[in-house]
């Protein structure tokens, strides 16, 4: 935040945020987004402490993993169709050599499944990391490990303040269900805690974590994008005893029903994951208080009056 980029909305330069989560520089002005999917191309040099820095770095092979017994840089012996000497020391190796394949295997998988849902790469480490943890303290035999890995990425995403529910893990989770993620979560927390003395820190969520990526997924302009933003600010006074991603599906409710290109309830759940009676009970908790949240350069009072009551 901070950086100054002109901004084709606001017709001038504006303060702009850096959306690490999706790559995307945003005006916040007018929640115009202004770069998209900001990806660095550059290469990734490996360093190496006997080389003088005068030399011109030389890319060899991938980065080392601290979270291996080997680094992750072992050799690896092909074997290719028909060479008995090749095939027989490749199936020695595997035997014997790899003491990191399951979890080689396991970081694939994370890597995967946090690929589907577009995380970026700390969220994936910090992953690798708790169930690395908890591989090393206890076996996870017998253990739904689509789920402990499944529940590695939400601990992972609370951690990393970029948190996703549990319903978009659910889908990315290989079949595990949602109760099934649960008890991995509460069985992670759990052991990790009896570890290190005390419980896992994990950040609070708020609606705002989710709502522009809900907007998003809807295809909302900027101008209701920055509408439904205050809107959730302001109702975080309010004490709404309701999720916070219920509270931010009802905020995108009554800001769509206030726009020119109104959103059906049903849009607005399959956008959110959240069930549509839920969106329902929350927008009749929140409608009260709409004169409060919406802001007046969004809608007038007679908008809201004229806007549809609960039912």
């Amino acid at each position: 935040m901070g950086d100054s980029f002109y901004c084709a909305d606001c017709k001038r330069s504006t303060e702009v945020v850096f959306d690490h989560s999706a790559g995307d520089t945003v005006c916040l002005e007018c929640g115009l987004v202004l770069e998209a999917h900001s990806i660095d191309e550059t290469s990734e040099w490996r360093t190496f402490a006997n080389e003088s820095s005068n030399n011109d770095p030389a890319r060899v092979g991938g980065p080392s993993n601290p979270l291996l017994a080997d680094g992750g840089l072992s050799t690896v012996i092909s074997n290719p169709s028909g060479d008995l000497l090749a095939s027989s020391l490749a199936r020695w190796q595997s035997r014997n050599s790899n003491s990191d394949r399951s979890l080689i295997q396991a970081f694939k998988t994370i890597a995967t499944m946090c690929d589907r849902l577009g995380l970026v790469a700390t969220i994936k480490d910090r992953a690798n990391e708790i169930y690395k943890k908890v591989e090393d303290q206890k076996p996870l035999r017998g253990r739904n490990h689509d789920a402990i890995l499944a529940a590695c990425i939400y601990i992972a995403c609370r951690q990393e303040d970029k948190p996703r529910t549990v319903k978009e893990i659910c889908s990315i989770a290989n079949g595990a269900t949602k109760k099934e993620i649960g008890r991995a979560r509460e069985y992670i927390v759990k052991q990790l805690g009896m570890e290190m003395g005390q419980s896992i820190e994990m950040g609070t969520i708020h609606a705002t974590d989710f709502l522009r990526r809900f907007c998003y997924n809807l295809g909302m302009t900027n101008q209701a994008v920055k509408a439904a933003h205050e809107a959730v600010q302001k109702s975080e006074e309010l004490h709404i005893r309701r999720s916070p991603i219920s509270v931010a599906a009802a905020v995108i409710y009554i800001i769509t029903q206030l726009s020119e290109e109104k959103r059906p309830l049903k849009d607005i759940s399959v956008a959110t994951a959240v069930a549509e009676g839920t969106i329902k009970n929350s927008y009749k908790d929140l409608y009260p208080y709409a004169a409060r949240l919406v802001p007046g350069w969004f809608a007038k009072e007679e908008d809201l009056k004229n806007s549809a009551a609960p039912r």
